[in-house]
C-alpha cells in the first residue's frame, strides 16, 4: 500500500511538472478516459445497430444522448468521468435508461482497458517521437564531430583516443535498441479487448474485429481473458522497462559529460546561460551544469517510475488493478519523454574544444596499446610482449613526467631491449623514431583502424548514413500509427454522425 501511495505521490508531481508541454500536446482535443469512452459508445452504438443488435428506430435516442454528454464534457468546467459506472449516469440522464441497451455485451472491465489501452498507446508514440528526435540529434552531432578526436574512459580512467562522433553513435546505438524496443511493444499494445467483457465474452455476438478498426488498433487482443486479465498488466511493465531503459542511457551519458566538469579546463562544456547553467550564489567563479543535473535527476525519478508497475503487479492474482492505474502509467512514460526534451537540448548546447581534447590525450598515454599492437601486427611480436614494452615505457614516463610527445626515442629503445632481452625475437626495437612518434599520436590511430564499425572515416560515412536512414524510417513509422488511429477516428465520427441522420 505504500509503494502504491509513493508511486502515485511521485506521479502526480510529475503530471504537474509536465503539464505545459502535455497540455499543448492535446490542444486539439484531450484524448483521455472520456474521450476513449465516448468513442468506444459511439463504435458500438454504429455497428450493433448495422449488425441488428440494437433497434435502428433507436438511432436518434443514442446519438443524441451521446452526443450531448461529450458535448458537455468538452465545455469550461464540463464533467468527464474516467469510468464506465460515472460515465453512464450522464447518458441516462441526456436520453433516458432506454439507452443503457448500449451496453449490451459489455463490461466496465473491456471498456476501461480499452480506453487504459489506447491512451498508453498515445504515450508510447510521444515517447518514439521525443526518441528519435534525440536520435536525429546524437547522429547530426556526430556527423559534425566525426574527426574530432578525444579521449574516451573506462573505469573512469582515460582509456583510448577516439573520434567524439564514434562516441556518440555509440550512444544512438543503445538509443535505437530503445526505439525498437517502443516499436516491439507498441505491436503488442496495439490490441483492443473491447467486446471481451469480464474475461470469457459474452451470448451477445459482438463484431470484436470492426470495434478494433473504428479505435485504431491493429486488431482485437485474440484471447478473452488475456484481454483484461493478463495483458492489462503486461503493457505497464513493458512500458516500464523501455522508460527505464532510456533513462539508464540519459543518465550515462550526463555522468559522462558531468565528469568534465571536476577539471579546471574541460575540454566539453554545456553553452552558457539560456538556462544551462547558473552562477553560484557564494562562488562568483562557478558556472553550475543546471540543465545537466536537472535532467540527470529527472532520469532518476523515470527509472523509480519505470519499476513501479512490476512491483505492483509482482505477487497478486490476475486481473487485479494494483498496476493498471492509466495515471501513474502515462505519468511513467512522460517522465521519460521529458528526459528525452531535455536531452536533445544538452545536445543541442555542448560546446566541444577539440584542442583541449587533443591536450588531455597527449598529456596521458591513451596511445600506448597501439604499440603493442603495432608491433604484433608489423614485427610479429607477441601481443604480451609488446603490451609488456609499452607498459613499461608507461611506467618510466610517469616516473620521470615526461608526455608521450617528448618521450626520448633512445629510452624506448633501451626499455625494449630489456623487455626481449634472451628472448628469440631482434633486440633491437624494430620501429624507427618515426614510426614510434606516429604511432603515439591520437588523431592517426583513430584515422587507421580497420575494425569494422571503428572511427575510421569510411566507416564513419557509412555508419552516420545508416543511422539517419533509421531516424527517418522510425519517423515514418510514427506517423504511419499515428494517421491509422486518426483515420480510424474519423472513419467512426462520419458513420455516427449517419445515424443523427436518421427521419
Amino acid at each position: 500500500m505504500l509503494l502504491k501511495i509513493s508511486r502515485l505521490a511521485c506521479a502526480a508531481a510529475v503530471v504537474i511538472s509536465f503539464l505545459p508541454h502535455h497540455a499543448e500536446a492535446q490542444t486539439v482535443k484531450k484524448r483521455d478516459d472520456f474521450f476513449w469512452l465516448g468513442e468506444i459508445n459511439k463504435a458500438t452504438a454504429v455497428i450493433n445497430t448495422d449488425e441488428g443488435l440494437l433497434d435502428k428506430s433507436l438511432s436518434p435516442l443514442v446519438y443524441k444522448g451521446i452526443t450531448q454528454v461529450l458535448a458537455d464534457g468538452e465545455k469550461p468546467g464540463g464533467k468527464r468521468p474516467n469510468l464506465v459506472i460515472t460515465f453512464e449516469p450522464l447518458l441516462i440522464e441526456a436520453a433516458g435508461p432506454q439507452i443503457t441497451l448500449l451496453h449490451a455485451g459489455r463490461s466496465s472491465q473491456d471498456m476501461v482497458f480499452t480506453a487504459r489501452s489506447a491512451m498508453l498507446r498515445d504515450e508510447m508514440l510521444n515517447l518514439a517521437e521525443a526518441l528519435n528526435k534525440t536520435t536525429a540529434t546524437l547522429v547530426k552531432l556526430a556527423d559534425k564531430h566525426r574527426a574530432t578526436v578525444v579521449p574516451n574512459y573506462t573505469n573512469g580512467v582515460a582509456a583510448q583516443p577516439n573520434s567524439y562522433g564514434h562516441y556518440l553513435l555509440g550512444i544512438a546505438s543503445g538509443v535505437e535498441r530503445d526505439a525498437q524496443r517502443i516499436r516491439e511493444a507498441y505491436a503488442r499494445m496495439d490490441r483492443s479487448p473491447m467486446g471481451t467483457t469480464v474475461l470469457n465474452g459474452t451470448s451477445w455476438p459482438l463484431n470484436r474485429k470492426r470495434m478494433a478498426e473504428y479505435l485504431g488498433f491493429s486488431a482485437p487482443v485474440d484471447n478473452a481473458y488475456d484481454a483484461a486479465q493478463i495483458s492489462a498488466v503486461d503493457q505497464p511493465v513493458e512500458a516500464g522497462a523501455i522508460v527505464m531503459a532510456i533513462a539508464l542511457h540519459a543518465g550515462s551519458f550526463i555522468e559522462d559529460v558531468m565528469t568534465q566538469y571536476a577539471q579546471p579546463r574541460p575540454w566539453i562544456l554545456l553553452r552558457e546561460g539560456g538556462g544551462n547553467t547558473y552562477v553560484s550564489s557564494a562562488m562568483p567563479q562557478k558556472r553550475n551544469p543546471g540543465l545537466l543535473n536537472s535532467t540527470r535527476s529527472d532520469a532518476s525519478t523515470a527509472l523509480n517510475l519505470g519499476m513501479g508497475p512490476v512491483l505492483q503487479a509482482h505477487n497478486i492474482p490476475p486481473g487485479m488493478s494494483d498496476a493498471k492505474d492509466i495515471r501513474s502509467n502515462a505519468a511513467m512514460v512522460q517522465a521519460a519523454t521529458s528526459v528525452l526534451n531535455n536531452w536533445t537540448r544538452i545536445l543541442d548546447n555542448l560546446v566541444i574544444d577539440p584542442n583541449r581534447a587533443l591536450e588531455e590525450l597527449n598529456n596521458d598515454w591513451t596511445a600506448s596499446q597501439e604499440l603493442a599492437d603495432v608491433l604484433m601486427r608489423k614485427y610479429k611480436l607477441p601481443f604480451r610482449t609488446g603490451h609488456h614494452f609499452a607498459s613499461e615505457v608507461v611506467a618510466y614516463a610517469k616516473a620521470k613526467d615526461i608526455k608521450p610527445l617528448v618521450f626520448p626515442y633512445s629510452e624506448a629503445q633501451r626499455i625494449y631491449a630489456e623487455t626481449v632481452k634472451g628472448s628469440e625475437y631482434a633486440q633491437a626495437l624494430p620501429m624507427s623514431e618515426a614510426e614510434f612518434r606516429s604511432t603515439l599520436d591520437p588523431a592517426a590511430i583513430v584515422n587507421n583502424r580497420q575494425t569494422s564499425g571503428g572511427p575510421q572515416p569510411a566507416e564513419m560515412e557509412r555508419m552516420i548514413r545508416e543511422a539517419t536512414q533509421r531516424v527517418a524510417q522510425q519517423d515514418g513509422w510514427i506517423k504511419a500509427r499515428r494517421e491509422q488511429i486518426s483515420g480510424s477516428l474519423a472513419r467512426l465520427d462520419a458513420d455516427f454522425e449517419k445515424l443523427g441522420d436518421v427521419r
